[in-house]
């Protein structure tokens, strides 16, 4: 899905927050043109390690930058814009992650939140769990940001019932 969204934008350049294996990143480096590059960050260095190998594995490594280390540390440090941005991290700081997401951002740049749905989790007010507080705020900031057109798609499969979040960037 996430190739075909970089196809469909016709993104260069991409940003991955959350490596873990490396599994999107490949799918992502994959549907880039030949000059198009993934930036991805992961803040667990066993799970960065294991990524760089598989990406390696794959023949992209020229086509990825990884970074290692906190997110929010990571991102003021990067050059925007992003053609595509997709938010797949710790939940609880996803309107962290979305605010950066924007300054990195240009229009007609596409923002991608994983994991928002979490087998409805996000509409039970009485959820306690930091993570689907994180995603509340996240999909709230979302709707309510002008600059900002989106829509929630709820998917099942080999993980349950989940879904996600896609927005693009009207104006900066």
């Amino acid at each position: 899905m996430l190739a075909i969204f970089i196809r469909m934008s016709r993104a260069v350049r991409v940003l991955e927050i959350g490596t873990l294996g490396g599994y999107s990143t490949i799918w992502m480096a994959r549907a880039l043109p030949p000059h198009g590059r993934v930036t991805t960050i992961e803040f667990n260095e066993h799970h960065a390690e294991v990524a760089r190998q598989n990406i390696n594995k794959a023949g992209l490594a020229e086509h990825v930058t990884l970074h290692i280390g906190a997110a929010l540390n990571v991102l003021p440090t990067l050059k925007a814009p992003f053609d595509l941005i997709f938010i797949d991290a710790d939940k609880v700081n996803n309107p962290h992650y979305l605010e950066w997401a924007i300054k990195l951002s240009q229009q007609g740049t596409v923002i991608v939140g994983d994991n928002t749905v979490r087998g409805g989790g996000v509409i039970d007010s009485c959820s306690d769990d930091p993570n689907v507080k994180g995603l509340r705020e996240f999909v709230q900031m979302i709707s309510e940001d002008e600059r900002l057109e989106a829509t929630a798609v709820q998917t099942v499969g080999e993980k349950g019932w989940d879904g996600f979040v896609m927005a693009i960037v009207k104006a900066r």
